[in-house]
């Protein structure tokens, strides 16, 4: 029975996948979305990045979904972390970490400022240059990831994090509205566009890539210290 079903199941998908494929059309003159991106995506978000355009502008509502996922996932594992497990009738204690060496410590200690910064400036200048707001809150996160292996003691203020990442969420989806209430649509640039290449330009593209790296930096990091145990201040 179990292989019937697994026959009939890769049946499906393969009448899936030929009827999908049979409706994709090949061809210069059928490349029209992606051509309008290349030719005018500069002019109508001012960003250099034609990428972050995308992501960030023309499928921004998409964006705003990959967030809200990410930010479930990051829910869901603190909950899961933070279940009591209990063998027989008693709990289960975490063990400690071994302390690191001397050097780990003011290594991660020194090297986290500086990860940080650069953390930053990928997502402030995720229009110009390849990086963004993932990218960006990414290394953010591998900067406290270094700060609990570094120290095992390490504690973060959980409060603080979520204010941060409510914050961001916010900005977000405030952003998106003020959008759909100028220029009818949900995340209109409605901002002035700037000069192209410049830090200041692409109208509301850095302010929306600055939440979601400051989003994704705050729920990566939530994971990492629920992972760690690594819980602080409430």
């Amino acid at each position: 029975m179990r292989t019937f079903v697994s026959l009939v199941l890769l049946v499906l998908v393969c009448i899936g996948m030929a009827l999908s494929l049979s409706q994709i059309q090949f061809g210069k003159d059928r490349m029209q979305v992606a051509d309008y991106y290349l030719n005018n995506g500069v002019a109508d978000t001012g960003s250099a990045n034609i990428v972050t355009a995308v992501v960030v502008n023309y499928r921004a509502l998409d964006t705003l979904g990959e967030v809200t996922v990410l930010f479930i996932a990051s829910l869901g594992l603190g909950v899961f972390l933070s279940w009591p497990k209990k063998s027989g009738s008693q709990v289960e204690t975490r063990q400690e970490l071994p302390p690191a060496s001397l050097i780990v410590r003011r290594g991660s200690q020194f090297l986290f400022p500086l990860i940080m910064l650069l953390g930053g400036y990928i997502f402030l200048h995720g229009h110009l240059t390849p990086g963004g707001g993932f990218q960006g809150g990414a290394v953010i996160a591998s900067a406290f990831l270094l700060m609990f292996l570094g120290n095992t003691k390490y504690r973060l203020s959980e409060k603080a994090f979520a204010i941060t990442e409510s914050l961001a969420g916010m900005t977000f989806v405030i952003i998106g509205l003020i959008g759909l209430a100028v220029g009818g649509y949900f995340l209109n640039n409605f901002l002035p566009k700037g000069s192209v290449y410049s830090l200041f330009s692409a109208g509301v593209i850095p302010i929306i890539y600055t939440a979601i790296g400051l989003k994704v930096g705050a729920e990566l990091t939530g994971i990492v210290a629920n992972m760690f145990g690594s819980g602080g201040e409430r």
